[in-house]
């Protein structure tokens, strides 16, 4: 795969560019969106929520944004490429190219974006009184493990999505229920922890806790919790790389 994405990086560059680009293609604002809308979610959840669950939580404002862009990288990768196929059907009838340039330019895009939506992290821990430190090292290594783990899923979803109609429609469904079962909103300790280590099961509770760490905290991830993570993500995305290779060859006949 590697000697294909190399030999057509061209074509891989071009739509990953085409992905940034394209999203808000024609939209006043533009990229700028990129910005906007985790602050407008963090905006409303921050005005809401605390009155609905009763959370009282220290710097509840960066707690969120640190678990909301994290999570909005996640689901615009899984959204966008679980179509990506489908949407380029005319391209794959008519000219040869690895298949897994589509996926990948989705979560390329998907990282680029999420990297320069730092920003937004840095500005509120810094004018929040947090501050910085040397953890922040760790940030590129913790969003290559969320883009190989989002890639598996995307690899799976955007091959069965060409013979199931209706994945979107399942996977939008299991997304919704996902971010209420994240600790996005409110903190893991509200749980017993005779139930709490069922919310690490889900390795974005862990994602979203190493950006913490690194972001709010300064302070390592715990190394369980990390090669947990690590395996989780080495087994999803072979596994669904597995299924994409398996179902391609018929991407031009069910397309």
């Amino acid at each position: 795969m590697i000697k294909d994405l190399y030999k057509y990086r061209e074509l891989l560059k071009s739509n990953v560019k085409k992905e940034i680009r394209g999203k808000y293609k024609g939209s006043f604002l533009g990229v700028l969106w990129s910005f906007f809308n985790p602050l407008l979610q963090v905006a409303v959840y921050a005005i809401v929520f605390p009155y609905i669950m009763r959370i009282k939580t220290d710097n509840y404002l960066q707690y969120l944004i640190v678990g909301i862009i994290p999570w909005t990288f996640f689901t615009t990768v899984i959204n966008q490429g679980m179509i990506t196929v489908r949407m380029n059907a005319g391209i794959i009838k008519k000219v040869y190219f690895p298949r897994e340039i589509l996926p990948i330019s989705v979560a390329l895009s998907g990282l680029i974006n999420f990297f320069i939506s730092c920003i937004i992290i840095l500005l509120f821990c810094v004018f929040g009184g947090l501050g910085i430190s040397w953890h922040l090292l760790l940030l590129p290594f913790i969003a290559i493990i969320q883009f190989f783990l989002t890639l598996g899923l995307v690899f799976a979803l955007s091959a069965i999505n060409i013979y199931i109609k209706d994945t979107e429609y399942i996977v939008q469904f299991i997304i919704n229920m996902l971010f209420y079962g994240t600790p996005i909103l409110y903190t893991a300790t509200l749980f017993p922890t005779t139930v709490r280590w069922i919310l690490y099961l889900n390795p974005l509770t862990e994602l979203v806790d190493f950006y913490r760490d690194i972001f709010m905290y300064h302070q390592m991830p715990q190394l369980h919790h990390f090669i947990y993570l690590v395996v989780v993500t080495g087994f999803v995305y072979v596994i669904g790389r597995l299924i994409f290779k398996k179902l391609e060859k018929g991407f031009a006949e069910e397309v």
